[in-house]
This record gives structure tokens, C-alpha cells and sequence, in this order.
């Protein structure tokens, strides 16, 4: 099984590399990041044609998460049970076969000590609490996304990177949270050095000089961790004329 991650930054500006990316790698499931349309922006009918069931929760200009799949997702879930006011679009879950997914956008959290930093802390507090409400480690679970933290020091290329909102103590400690209930960083395993990096920013040639973070993370319970046998991060994806400033993540699962 082919599992992918995907912050498109815009699903609009990424349309025909999305389809392009689809007929490549043709993965069983692909879940996506800031799509920025509300959910009649989105290509259901483009993606059906293309071979792919896809659910989305959208929100206009910003957030937005969905879960493409070659099988029709069931048990679909839209945001967290105590979402309440929170309007912002930033998780969506569904059962795929025999798999739970979970296409997460966690907050950037802005500056340090500025209210979206203390948002992005709570909603990742909350969100371990969807988790235990919601399911159960011994089930075949896979939490994909744009977390927006780079969990060690080498998933950071730049000490500049380092103590804010995206790499500092506090922050590793509240995603060490939700990998406590029971989750395992899949792609580590495979890149046990560091150095692999999913985003790189637009100004200043990031991409060029390889100044980048790993934000974008597959987290899988221990039934699925066991049986996972490549992950690799497209950066072919990130090259180019109007590409997205995240490359995939793809994640290969033995059936």
C-alpha cells in the first residue's frame, strides 16, 4: 500500500501538478494540506475521473484538509468532536480497507508567545484528546500531515530554525504527547540521520540551498509502523515552475 502526504498550499495553484502527481505515483491513498477552497472549489468530478474517491473539509482561502483514495473512504469525520467555535478546517478522518487516516493540518502557531502560538498548543493538546476519544493503539491507525514542528534538531538545516514556533522545546514536547498514545514516526526509521527535509521556504532560494525543515509526518500506530518498508520525500515534486513550498511524503506499507 502507498500512503502520501501532500501540503499543496493551494489546491487551485496545484491542480495539474495534483493530477500529474496522481497518474506518477498512483498512491492508494493521498491525503492533502491547505487546499484553501470551500468544498465547492473542490475537483471532486476531476478526481473521480482520474480513479479517486476523495472527502474534504474545506474552508475559503486558508486550512483545508482532505483524504484521496482508490477505495471509497467510509466512517468519514469531520474536525473534532469539541471543535465548537473553531472554524478553521485543519482535520478530517476516514477509514480506507482496513485503515484509519487521518489528514491533519496542525496551526503554524505565528510568533513565539502570540496568541496563534498558544492556539496551536491547545489544538495539539486537543487533538490528542480526539485520539483517545476516538480510537484505540491497537488499531490500524495512520495520522498524516503538515504537523508544523520538526521533532529533532538534524530535521532543521538552519539554527535560525531553532527556538521557534516550528523547533523549540515546548513544542516537541506537545507532539511527544500525541506520539505517546501509542504512534510511531514511520519515516525516521528510514532517514535515522536527518538531513531529509519536506518544506523549504520560497524567499531566499531555500529549496536551492537545501534550507529546510521536516514538518510534513506520517505517525502510525504499532500494526501499521511494523509493516511500513520505504518512506521517501518527493523532492522532485518541489522543483519547478509553481510548485508547492512542501514536497510529498510518501510512505510504502507492506499488504
Amino acid at each position: 500500500m502507498k500512503l502520501a502526504t501532500w501540503n499543496v498550499n493551494s489546491i487551485k495553484a496545484r491542480h495539474e501538478r495534483l493530477l500529474a502527481f496522481l497518474a506518477r505515483e498512483r498512491p492508494d491513498v493521498l491525503c492533502l494540506q491547505e487546499t484553501k477552497v470551500l468544498d465547492e472549489g473542490f475537483p471532486h468530478l476531476e478526481l473521480r475521473g482520474a480513479g479517486y474517491y476523495a472527502v474534504h473539509l474545506g474552508q475559503r482561502a486558508y486550512n483545508g484538509v482532505a483524504i484521496l483514495s482508490k477505495q471509497e473512504p467510509k466512517d468519514v469525520f469531520y474536525g473534532m468532536k469539541d471543535d465548537g467555535a473553531d472554524e478553521h478546517a485543519r482535520l478530517i478522518g476516514a477509514r480506507v480497507g482496513g485503515l484509519s487516516v487521518i489528514s491533519a493540518y496542525f496551526p503554524n502557531g505565528g510568533d513565539m508567545g502570540s496568541d496563534k502560538y498558544a492556539y496551536k498548543l491547545a489544538w495539539m493538546e486537543r487533538l490528542r484528546a480526539e485520539l483517545d476519544a476516538r480510537f484505540s493503539p491497537n488499531v490500524a491507525l495512520a495520522l498524516c500531515g503538515d504537523y508544523n514542528v520538526a521533532p529533532f534538531a538534524d530535521d532543521v538545516s538552519l539554527k535560525d530554525f531553532e527556538g521557534s514556533v516550528l523547533a523549540n522545546p515546548e513544542v516537541r514536547a506537545a507532539l511527544e504527547r500525541i506520539r505517546a498514545f501509542g504512534m510511531v514516526d514511520v519515516v525516521r526509521p528510514f532517514h535515522p540521520r536527518g538531513g531529509v527535509y519536506t518544506w523549504w521556504d520560497y524567499r531566499a532560494m531555500g529549496f536551492e540551498r537545501n534550507h529546510g525543515l521536516r514538518i510534513d509526518h506520517v505517525y502510525a500506530t504499532q500494526t501499521v509502523a511494523e509493516r511500513v518498508i520505504g518512506a521517501v520525500v518527493d523532492r522532485g515534486e518541489r522543483h519547478g515552475k509553481g510548485a508547492s513550498d512542501h514536497a510529498p511524503l510518501i510512505v510504502e506499507i507492506d499488504d
